[in-house]
């Protein structure tokens, strides 16, 4: 049996303290097989919110993947948004957009942040090609019996239940692509709400699960995050509440 903790939005700079301490206890006491992070690490990607957040993960002392999320690319300066959009990453570069093989489960990453779109709000999600290929090329290596989750920051595809303001640019093709391929859930993070659901997507049944945050900048929901519980070729989700 598998056990890993997949959290996001910690949003450093805003994030809860208390949240943390909770999230960081239950890590210490049931030490999960693995930590997966869908991404806004920090509130305006500065070097202090890195620092801290840097600092809060690596005391995990747990194997993390992380990806990044579109608070984490630089907000106001533009050279480094273009040209060294995740510098800031280096103290936690071994995981960013870590593949995990653990027994009966494949972790891919798959990156949806973009440096700069032709939409005007840029903090909506983004599938590059190259993205996408790379993470469909590793699905195919897949394992029979394993299941395969593919992890991003943005949902793929906006649903009532997923209170997204905005839509993720080439997602809704690549949930069937990478349902193809041989995808079995999709998580992720952006609504700060969590989420469980089952959808078609190219007339192939894929599960999307979303976390909520451990910030101030919840929604309808306290601070959370999931467990997810990989057993005998399936995979449960419980989501944790803070209360």
């Amino acid at each position: 049996m598998i056990r890993v903790f997949h959290v996001s939005d910690l949003h450093f700079g805003c994030a809860d303290e208390a949240a943390l301490d909770w999230f960081a206890a239950l890590v210490a006491a049931e030490r999960p097989d693995a930590v997966a992070v869908t991404g806004d690490l920090t509130m305006r990607a500065r070097r202090r919110e890195f620092e801290a957040a840097s600092a809060w993960l690596n005391a995990l002392d747990v194997p993390l993947t992380i990806e990044p999320g579109n608070h984490d690319l630089p907000y106001w300066n533009l050279f480094a948004r273009f040209f060294r959009p995740y510098r800031r990453f280096q103290r936690l570069e071994t995981s960013l957009e870590k593949p995990l093989s653990l027994p009966g489960l494949d972790l891919v990453p798959l990156k949806t942040t973009a440096r700069w779109q032709w939409r005007l709000n840029w903090s909506w999600g983004v599938v590059s090609r190259s993205s996408l290929a790379a993470a469909t090329e590793r699905l195919r290596g897949k394992q029979p019996g394993t299941v395969a989750v593919v992890a991003c920051h943005h949902p793929l595809v906006d649903r009532d239940t997923l209170l997204s303001q905005g839509r993720t640019l080439r997602g809704q093709a690549a949930l069937a692509q990478l349902a193809k391929a041989g995808a079995d859930t999709v998580i992720s993070g952006h609504v700060h709400d969590p989420f469980d659901a089952v959808i078609e997507a190219d007339g192939r049944p894929i599960r999307v699960i979303g976390a909520g945050t451990l910030s101030h900048r919840t929604r309808d929901t306290p601070p959370s995050f999931n467990l997810l519980t990989i057993d005998g070729g399936t995979l449960r989700t419980d989501i944790r509440t803070m209360r």
